[in-house]
């Protein structure tokens, strides 16, 4: 399937279905497929997200992942306070690339369609793109900060993964590339490369606790990981906000994405979504299925020894290397912000 046959695809959904969803303002494509050319293939590893704009409550769970006439969809509600103005999605790393193509699905009172002109027009200017990775920064340290030893163990490392993870947004907004979430670390080291900067994706690894992981114990991790998956998918009950990411639909993406990556060589870069992955499958038995914690435990702790997070402490002093690491991060960005030619004073 091409790209342009699951945009149609999304299309019809939006129509048939998404648009019936209650203060419905529009809908446009977030994430990767902005970054693809229609002719190019759709990655059977990856899911096409679609946010619709709602005016009014939004409903407390995202739709997240389902199939929809063979096409993976992942959708999110997004309050239209939101898109209140062009300098809103322009300083948000998180919004402001589902602005600058053409990506509008629907949009009945066509503030959507003028709302990404101005942002593509603005989109690539040195200010708002630094503002942007100013943004990401402070989502390391927040996620650092997030670090608590009253929470459960699985929401202490997910704070962690995702401190290290999000230094690699940091660059690659500078690079004006997606800040994609399972391939984050694939994106970075592509990105490094192509500005001579290779040799820092070893300091990114080492901030997450893999750069000295091989590709045996990654592939043990993700057998132990899929194996955890199959079990929460079927046991989860309550409500989660990542729930639709442990599911059938979303399979091919947890678990053959990452064996995708291990057999290309970058089983490291892999270890992010493994990691992240057997955290929320934690949360599931935490809350549903306590009976399987004992079963699945000591795997996802040796994952977490392995990485260096094994006891509060050690994800302490982990958050606290992050956040120290980011001025070199930053160092980083400027040098990528300063060599990139597409950005405009």
């Amino acid at each position: 399937m091409f790209v342009r046959q699951a945009k149609e695809v999304a299309r019809q959904w939006v129509g048939a279905e998404g648009s019936q969803a209650p203060g419905f303002q529009g809908a446009y494509f977030a994430g990767s497929a902005n970054w693809l050319a229609d002719d190019a293939g759709f990655p059977a590893t990856s899911d096409l997200d679609v946010n619709l704009v709602v005016d009014g409550p939004l409903p407390p769970l995202k739709l997240g992942k389902f199939i929809y006439r063979g096409v993976l969809l992942e959708v999110t509600y997004l309050p239209r306070n939101a898109l209140r103005s062009p300098e809103a999605v322009l300083g948000s790393y998180h919004l402001a690339g589902g602005f600058r193509t053409r990506s509008i699905i629907s949009d009945p009172s066509g503030a959507l369609t003028a709302l990404r002109d101005a942002v593509a027009r603005e989109y690539a200017r040195r200010r708002w793109v630094r503002t942007r990775c100013e943004q990401a920064a402070d989502g390391v340290r927040n996620f650092a900060r997030a670090l608590d030893e009253a929470r459960p163990f699985h929401d202490q490392v997910s704070s962690c993964l995702f401190a290290a993870g999000v230094t690699t947004h940091v660059l690659l907004v500078a690079g004006l590339k997606n800040p994609t979430v399972r391939r984050r670390y694939v994106a970075a080291r592509e990105l490094l490369a192509e500005y001579g900067r290779l040799g820092f994706q070893e300091e990114l690894l080492a901030l997450l606790g893999c750069a000295d992981m091989d590709r045996r114990r990654v592939e043990r991790h993700l057998a132990a990981m899929a194996e955890a998956f199959d079990a929460a998918k079927v046991a989860i009950r309550t409500p989660y906000r990542f729930g639709s990411d442990i599911s059938d639909s979303a399979r091919p993406i947890a678990i053959d994405g990452s064996r995708e990556l291990i057999e290309r060589g970058l089983h490291r870069e892999a270890v992010f979504w493994i990691a992240a992955t057997y955290s929320r499958c934690r949360t599931i038995f935490a809350a549903d299925a306590p009976e399987l914690i004992a079963r699945f435990d000591p795997r996802y702790r040796e994952l977490l020894a392995d990485l260096g997070l094994g006891s509060f402490a050690d994800r302490q002093r982990r958050g606290e290397q992050i956040v120290a690491q980011l001025p070199r991060v930053w160092e980083i960005a400027e040098a990528i912000m300063a060599a990139n030619p597409a950005i405009e004073d």
